[in-house]
């Protein structure tokens, strides 16, 4: 196998396995949140929530990029 296609599923694996130990971190944020919705540090956990959301759909499109990638230079 060649090396782009190593390199995306490393990226897929490996931002799989991020994404799962951040989960219950984000879900306690979220219950936090929910119960102090007028506390200042719900604003700053909210913004990491949505970074969190960012950075996902971001890592969603680059693995979705490489994959197409991947299967022009394959099948191409």
């Amino acid at each position: 196998m060649d090396l782009l296609l190593w390199i995306t599923i490393s990226l897929i694996v490996i931002e799989f396995i991020v994404l799962i130990s951040m989960k219950k971190g984000m879900e306690s944020k979220l219950a936090f949140i929910k119960a102090n919705m007028e506390d200042e540090e719900s604003t700053t956990k909210a913004k990491s929530i949505i970074w969190w959301i960012w950075g996902t759909a971001a890592w969603g499109i680059v693995s979705m990029f490489l994959v197409l990638c991947w299967f022009a230079y394959y099948f191409g």
